[in-house]
């Protein structure tokens, strides 16, 4: 699509993650992994384009930072 900007990188979140992850997160306000933190697996899963691969690669990315999902 010729007018979708290539969002990559976007803050700090791990290059690992696939690019449509990264642009629904962009999309909804999403570009740290200090603003994932904000938020739990289940809100996250809800992004369309945000699967449970993309969870897998933002825990460990989180915990370097001493970060870690909100929890319900």
């Amino acid at each position: 699509m010729a007018d979708t900007p290539d969002i990559r990188p976007v803050g700090d979140l791990p290059d690992e993650m696939g690019k449509t992850a990264v642009r629904e997160l962009h999309y909804a306000g999403i570009s740290s992994l200090a603003q994932v933190s904000e938020h739990t697996r289940k809100e996250l899963l809800a992004i369309h384009g945000v699967g449970p691969k993309a969870i897998r690669i933002l825990e460990p990315a989180l915990a370097v930072k001493g970060l870690a999902f909100r929890e319900a």
